[in-house]
């Protein structure tokens, strides 16, 4: 043995790594002639910093062997850029370095590993460095002790300072396989207040990284068929962050010279997350917002187009929490054609009712203003000249402040609609926003003058310049969203059934039934009905066990109400009829027959809320107006067991699940494959 201690020795000065001889522990066979050699097989890792510590990831096999290839084909490895991940990462093989490509990341240290230790300390497995691993391949051949793992070791290893691997195949560890080369559909997903977006602490691009796990897992259980006949590829998703630029715009240290220097974590959360609410309220700071996420989107499209040439799929995106008021805002203030507006200025506006053009006799009506018809009829004001006034000339008129604020307001939304051609989701009639602030108090502009680029499209969004998106998408996703708080709060009360949004078709309004941040969109549409959402369909099929069980025995509790209700009512009725026996045989048919249709005719008399199945299967068909396509909104995820003890308990975690809910990521995935015709194997129920 003093040859391999010699070489020990050698490596201890050379090489920075541990040396064996010192803190590491070997079993060494001594090589004769019968022994055949065999290569150890190479696996390549790269470093991430989690919770302060180094953490080696392997690289997915196909990966691996790609970066393997690479390395093979020559020596010299500088200049060699390797794709990997799908195509998010670049492997420089040169610099031994992993970079992000379509977002701000730390670069990673990558190593070709062979060799692997394992302190008393550590729970899993580290990678030597290749200098290190290839002198250890020239002394000894390394023969794994069975029954270790990645947790623990053998009772003789007890006591030893280390323990070595050699090959990746004698280590518990990971490893996938790759991802499809294909790309269906891109998706961007936009995250909501703070830099953290779940009780992980974790970022968005982390978050994301699970919500794309899950679809791929997705497609291959559900999506089997199409997967095997090579129909469907899969679907990328890409993290847009807005956070960071916001934050770098030097408003914390702004902020840091006025908070106050008690329970210091708890006013550094409220600065560093909860502000973001009011950032976005303010003119200043919503243009920031607004710009970073348009332009990241329009940026992280043309890189995606440029490294995929082949790609032809279709684009959506989602947003959660803030991040879904964001892009709607966004979205409602698109143009409904990336070339010139002016070609659409004579067809009707959306918030319009079909036919002819309504008098202003008509719209004083629907504003329920018809009372100071007289007035303009006496002062010869008609459509055209009401335009024109200014408040100081209605209130000349007489007319008090708060018709003339609602007279103006539908004024300017009407300019908005039809002059300019922008609709927005407030309708004409039955509004009352007389606390709008008005596009003027922005910009300079008078109410006479209409400006292009800062548009008050009338449901209280802050004046700013809403940037122009490269590209239609075909489906906008909100999870957890407050869009509805935030409508009816800037004074809308319902939007027009007809709206739609001007380059997007399709809107899914997602949520979980205890997220404290989500409202509903459908009765803002459908403000007179009420009705239930639609229950998202458990990943593996049917209702969850105790969602059964409860509606089971609401079903139960109704029929033996109803039962008991019928028995009492035929007893009384037989007990305070008239004793005519000419009459008792045919009342006593009539009756029969008529009970079952008072019975349906009249469920008024059973308690209606305490049963919204039954109510919901017999309702007729809601229609929620434009805003998807004619399909419905609102979707509610259901709850787990657990959940459903305590809703308080597990509000905030309701609010953060959507990023590993199978159920979420299924509906994402339905809804956009059906738009290229492909269909789950068998429809979820």
């Amino acid at each position: 043995m003093s040859s391999v201690e010699s070489h020990q020795e050698q490596l201890s000065q050379s090489d920075p790594s541990p040396s064996p001889n010192s803190c590491s522990s070997f079993e060494l066979i001594d090589m004769d002639a019968s022994s055949l050699y065999e290569p150890v097989s190479p696996h390549w890792f790269y470093c991430k910093i989690i919770d302060s510590k180094e953490t080696w990831i392997p690289f997915n096999s196909e990966d691996s062997q790609q970066l393997e290839e690479a390395y093979d084909n020559g020596k010299d490895c500088n200049g060699r850029v390797v794709p990997t991940d799908g195509g998010r990462y670049d492997v420089h093989l040169g610099e031994r370095m992993r970079y992000a490509v379509y977002w701000d990341e730390p670069a990673s240290e990558v190593r070709r590993c062979t060799w692997f230790y394992k302190g008393d300390k550590d729970n899993k497995y580290v990678p030597y460095s290749e200098s290190f691993s290839q002198v250890l391949e020239l002394m000894v051949h390394y023969q794994p002790v069975a029954g270790s793992d990645e947790w623990g070791s053998t009772p003789t290893e007890q006591g030893r300072p280390r323990t070595v691997k050699r090959g990746v195949e004698n280590i518990s560890v990971d490893i996938h396989g790759g991802e499809p080369l294909q790309i269906d559909h891109l998706v961007f997903v936009v995250h909501g207040i703070g830099p953290a977006c779940d009780l992980r602490f974790r970022s968005i691009v982390q978050c994301v990284n699970d919500f794309r796990s899950v679809s791929l897992n997705l497609l291959q259980t559900h999506f089997k068929k199409a997967h095997e006949n090579h129909q469907i590829g899969r679907v990328e998703f890409l993290p847009v962050n807005w956070h960071s630029p916001l934050h770098s715009t030097g408003v914390d240290v702004d902020l840091q010279r006025i908070t106050l220097p008690s329970i210091n974590r708890l006013r550094h959360f409220t600065n560093n997350t909860i502000l973001d609410v009011f950032f976005y309220n303010s003119p200043t700071y919503c243009q920031t917002i607004v710009d970073t996420v348009a332009s990241e989107m329009n940026r992280i499209y043309k890189l995606f187009l440029q490294r995929n040439p082949d790609f032809k799929g279709g684009v959506s995106i989602a947003g959660h929490s803030l991040g879904s008021l964001i892009l709607f805002d966004i979205l409602t203030n698109q143009k409904d054609s990336l070339g010139d507006i002016d070609s659409k200025k004579d067809s009707p506006s959306v918030f319009m009712d079909q036919g002819d053009t309504p008098t202003l006799e008509e719209d004083l009506k629907k504003l329920q203003l018809s009372e100071f018809f007289s007035i303009f009829e006496k002062e010869k004001v008609d459509k055209e000249a009401l335009a024109l006034c200014t408040d100081k000339d209605l209130q000349e008129m007489g007319i008090p402040l708060g018709p003339r604020r609602k007279i103006l307001n539908y004024v300017q939304t009407r300019r908005n609609s039809v002059g300019i051609n922008r609709p927005s989701p407030q309708s004409a009639a039955g509004m009352n926003m007389s606390n709008i602030p008005k596009e003027s108090e922005h910009c300079g502009d008078t109410n006479e003058t209409g400006n292009d680029e800062y548009l008050d499209v009338g449901i209280g969004q802050v004046s700013v310049k809403y940037p122009r998106l490269t590209y239609k998408p075909e489906i906008f996703f909100a999870f957890g969203s407050p869009i509805g708080m935030f409508l009816t709060v800037r004074g809308l009360k319902r939007i027009d059934p007809n709206y739609k949004f001007p380059t997007c078709k399709g809107f899914f309004n997602i949520y979980h039934p205890f997220d404290p941040v989500a409202y509903r969109i459908e009765p803002m549409v459908v403000p007179g009905v009420e009705f239930e959402p639609m229950l998202i369909p458990h990943h593996k099929g049917r209702k969850r066990m105790h969602l059964e069980l409860r509606e089971g025995l609401t079903r139960m509790s109704m029929d033996l109400k109803n039962n008991l209700l019928g028995s009492l009512r035929m007893a009384w009725k037989s007990f305070t009829r008239a004793p005519y026996p000419a009459l008792q045989a045919s009342e006593t048919v009539d009756e029969t027959e008529a009970e079952p249709e008072s019975s349906s005719e009249k469920p008024s008399d059973v308690n209606t809320d305490e049963n919204p199945v039954a109510v919901k299967e017999d309702m007729p068909p809601i229609h929620v107006g434009m805003l998807n396509g004619g399909q419905r909104i609102d979707y509610v995820l259901q709850e787990k067991p657990i959940e459903s003890f305590n809703e308080y308990l597990f509000a905030l975690q309701s609010h953060l699940c959507y990023w590993e809910s199978e159920d979420t990521v299924l509906l994402v995935l339905k809804e956009i494959y059906q738009t290229q015709g492909i269909f789950l194997d068998q429809p979820l129920q």
